[in-house]
């Protein structure tokens, strides 16, 4: 069975007649927490096109997060015409070009509705037919009833389909359960998982979208301070942009959460060689050879250990003082 992420996506109606959905007829979620009722009925609705439900509910969920555009503005990055349809790279590149993170998330029904309990309408893949007939279709979850077990979509030409909980996951699920939320620079969806945010983030920065993913970075050092990756990431940003004094200050930081790992201390040791803190530079990447060994960042911290030997030289002004790295020595 081919993988939906491979397949041309055909918007079909969502209602398939005589055809009885078979899948997973419970939802894997649990209510506790959540309220028993939400529907964001200031969701945007654009009734999609033919064979356009791509656009459609992109633009649905770009709109709610305050970004101006409706689906003929989309329709040149997402939509294929020799397969009337999108595929979810296509969705997702385009998510990143209006500066927002495409955050795809846990394949459960729990994640989704804390997404729309919190106020992110939540873009999703169904199958809605079956063998030559796949219906491939793109909707987005607006709102949910726990009692009487239904969610609400702006689906096709519908602003407000219901359809039960069976019915839905046994679409969505036909469909290997792939969401996405639309989320802000500097916000965080809820129920975040560190590496799938830290996935969404980077796409922001693979396509150039620097100053989005900086803020993104920086709102997932508030959120798990003691992690690395963030740091990593506006390090990487600051010292791309010429930034030395940010790049090394988030990197010591990592280091003081961290501080046994070689390959931050031997960025750490570039980045002061750059501000021309040689000494100091020296004696980081002599720190992590020595917590590296043998191990897979050995030979390149070895080569940039040479290089800042052949550099030679002390430190210059506004370099950091030396209690900055010799506190953070594990």
């Amino acid at each position: 069975m081919a993988s939906a992420l491979h397949t041309a996506l055909l918007c079909t109606t969502l209602l398939v007649a005589g055809c009885a959905l078979r899948g997973p007829v419970q939802p894997d979620a649990a209510w506790a927490g959540l309220p028993p009722r939400v529907e964001l009925v200031d969701t945007p609705f654009f009734p999609q096109r033919a064979y356009q439900c791509g656009p459609a509910a992109l633009a649905t969920v770009l709109a709610a997060t305050g970004v101006p555009v409706e689906p003929a503005d989309l329709i040149d990055d997402v939509y294929l015409p020799a397969r009337e349809g999108s595929l979810q790279a296509e969705i997702v590149a385009a998510t990143r070009q209006h500066d927002r993170l495409a955050y795809v998330g846990a394949p459960s029904l729990e994640w989704l509705l804390a997404q729309v309990a919190a106020g992110r309408p939540v873009l999703v893949l169904q199958k809605t037919g079956f063998g030559a007939w796949p219906g491939w279709h793109y909707a987005v979850v607006i709102g949910f009833d726990t009692a009487n077990r239904n969610v609400l979509l702006r689906s096709g030409t519908k602003a407000r389909l219901d359809l039960s909980f069976a019915r839905f996951m046994a679409t969505w699920h036909r469909a290997e359960r792939w969401a996405m939320v639309a989320v802000e620079p500097g916000s965080l969806p809820a129920d975040t998982d560190l590496h799938r945010y830290m996935r969404a983030a980077a796409g922001l920065e693979a396509v150039g979208r620097r100053a989005a993913a900086s803020d993104a970075y920086r709102a997932a050092t508030g959120a798990w301070p003691a992690e690395p990756l963030p740091r990593i990431g506006i390090a990487n940003i600051a010292y791309a942009d010429g930034d030395f004094v940010t790049a090394e200050r988030e990197l010591r930081t990592a280091i003081e959460h961290v501080p046994s790992d070689p390959a931050l201390r031997n960025n750490r040791a570039m980045v002061l060689h750059a501000m021309g803190c040689n000494a100091s530079a020296r004696r980081e990447a002599g720190t992590a050879r020595v917590l590296a060994t043998t191990g897979p960042h050995a030979a390149e911290v070895e080569a940039s250990l040479r290089e800042l030997e052949r550099s030679g030289g002390g430190d210059g002004a506004g370099c950091p003082p030396k209690d900055s790295w010799a506190n953070s020595l594990p």
